[in-house]
């Protein structure tokens, strides 16, 4: 009898768990999640290879006619006359994506070809811009409409916002590991919306998918000469991860800074743009080249080489403060990754390093520097330098986001956990 009970109290519990589950539930969520994710990773897929393409084709027609670069000062009065048509007076870019994930904010549908056209007139005339951060705007813009569309809930809306960031970086760098966590990652230090991620890996991958259909060649670099992971070269990689984490709060302030001093200065928008276009403009032809204009990838794999110019990370953070201050458009992100590479390619050639290695080691640390995104920045070194290098990205990533402290690009990014302590703080960024 007693085991007749045992057995029925056991079956009894296992039909609870099963309620419990409500797997049927989960199963239309799941389903919800992969349609709509497949969706966005196909609308955002097809539209971030169009803007590869474009930016492709303006970088190419930039290096043909050299003088077009004069055309700066214009090109910037055609992109605050765009902005100013469709009453966007005061442009958040990234940071408007960021505040709608966490707060609601509205992300209007305007924000993406906007985003489009002026990025790539900033590239066509020589600015000196990324365009990933571009692709977050324009990605978060579609996934938000996209909610809105389908009449999705509000946190709902949320996480198709999420998607289309997922989406947007991926197809257009390639990396889809790093975009689906990226999304999930940079509104909010220290916690990780997990809701998301199903929905945000499906259109990462969907979108990676369509691109490459498309046409859009993925970012990597080959880090061939890996030592074993020593005390002696564990050393090496720390104290170029911690010079990385210094770099990259120079960058964050420098890049503020720039914006600040503009607006102070020159409060119309039209006239701060043509002069930041006119210093720009003068600056490259006055350095005698063209490293600094563009996103500069060319750069990036000449530092991979160990063939970069010594000064060529300070003077790219110039001309990137210069550009973006002025308020032409693109992205921070190749712009950091430029950055910690050719710092990196320094460092190994003044210590006798393997430039590749640090060169990856730089852009790795960078990256998370100025995102204070961790595990993306782990998961990118994973996709553009193979995993042979893992421990030196492992640490180099570790102490960066460490000693990067409390800056970062985006000043809506909420630290939500202390950096140091196991401690709530809640407080922005820097």
């Amino acid at each position: 009898m007693k085991e007749n009970n045992s057995e029925s109290s056991t079956v009894k519990q296992i039909i609870e768990q099963i309620q419990e589950a409500n797997l049927l539930g989960q199963l239309r969520v799941l389903l919800r999640w992969v349609l709509l994710g497949s969706i966005t990773g196909v609308v955002v897929g097809v539209i971030g290879a169009m803007f590869y393409h474009g930016i492709i084709w303006a970088t190419d027609f930039r290096t043909e006619h050299d003088y077009i670069i004069l055309g700066l000062p214009f090109a910037g009065l055609l992109i605050v006359f765009l902005y100013r048509l469709c009453k966007d007076y005061e442009d958040k870019g990234t940071n408007l994506v960021i505040k709608s994930i966490q707060a609601g904010e509205n992300l209007p549908i305007t924000k993406a070809p906007l985003i489009f056209i002026s990025t790539i007139l900033t590239h066509l005339f020589g600015g000196s811009t990324g365009r990933e951060s571009a692709a977050l705007q324009m990605g978060g813009s579609i996934g938000y409409n996209l909610g809105k569309l389908f009449r999705l809930k509000e946190g709902n809306v949320k996480i198709i916002t999420m998607c289309g960031m997922s989406a947007a970086f991926s197809a257009l760098f390639g990396t889809p590991m790093t975009a689906a966590f990226m999304a999930m990652e940079i509104e909010n230090i220290g916690i990780m919306y997990y809701s998301a991620l199903v929905p945000c890996v499906i259109s990462a991958l969907v979108a990676s998918g369509i691109s490459k259909y498309l046409g859009v060649v993925e970012e990597t670099f080959s880090v061939n000469v890996v030592p074993e992971f020593s005390l002696y070269n564990a050393v090496f990689t720390g104290i170029l991860a911690i010079l990385c984490a210094v770099v990259s709060v120079l960058f964050c302030n420098v890049l503020k800074l720039s914006g600040r001093t503009y607006k102070k200065l020159i409060s119309n928008p039209y006239i701060r743009i043509f002069v930041g276009g006119c210093i720009v403009s003068a600056l490259t032809f006055a350095s005698g080249t063209r490293l600094y204009n563009g996103a500069g990838i060319n750069v990036i794999e000449m530092a991979v080489k160990g063939e970069a110019p010594y000064i060529a990370f300070l003077l790219k953070i110039i001309f990137t403060a210069l550009t973006l201050g002025a308020g032409y458009k693109g992205g921070e992100i190749v712009p950091a990754l430029y950055i910690g590479a050719t710092f990196g390619c320094l460092y190994s050639q003044l210590l006798g390093f393997d430039p590749a290695l640090c060169a990856a080691i730089g852009m790795g640390a960078l990256f998370c520097g100025v995102t204070n995104c961790p595990i993306s920045s782990l998961f990118i070194c994973f996709e553009l330098f193979g995993f042979k290098g893992m421990p030196y990205y492992l640490l180099a990533i570790a102490l960066s986001y460490t000693f990067s402290g409390y800056s970062s690009l985006y000043s809506s990014q909420k630290i939500v956990y202390s950096k140091f302590h196991n401690r709530y703080v809640n407080r922005d960024t820097k």
